[in-house]
């Protein structure tokens, strides 16, 4: 499945809700989905700067495709982990990092963060390209 095609069944799941506090829960069993990264990858250098909860992502390249994990003390930012590996985890870096994740803005998300989130966010998104780019330079 390419990242497009993931987006757009994350699209179709959020607009079966019209209330933002039914997307708030999906969001949030969506973080519950998500298996609890492996204690020993919760260093400092996994955790994510600039969010105000605990986030960590973790990237490892396997047969030429980045496998991301990750996991966040609080329900919400959870949740928008899940989403994060879910759409990019499973691709090549060339791909992640020509990527437009169209669907944060689509389901509304971008707009129903609080500053400090939507800021979180975008540096999960950055440290993801990041990993990206550092191992698009090794292959």
């Amino acid at each position: 499945m390419t990242i497009n095609q993931i987006q757009d069944e994350i699209i179709e799941e959020f607009s079966i809700f019209d209330d933002w506090m039914d997307k708030y829960a999906l969001l949030i069993e969506k973080g519950n989905e998500l298996p609890p990264l492996n204690p020993q990858l919760k260093t400092d250098n996994n955790l994510i700067e600039g969010c105000q909860s605990r986030v960590w992502i973790y990237a490892e390249m396997q047969d030429g495709k980045i496998n991301y994990y990750g996991e966040s003390d609080a329900v919400i930012v959870k949740g928008i982990v899940s989403l994060l590996l879910q759409v990019l985890s499973g691709h090549t870096p060339d791909e992640i990092l020509a990527a437009d994740l169209y669907f944060i803005e689509t389901i509304g998300l971008k707009e129903h963060l609080s500053p400090t989130r939507s800021n979180g966010l975008v540096a999960m998104l950055k440290q993801m390209k990041l990993f990206a780019l550092a191992y698009q330079t090794k292959l």
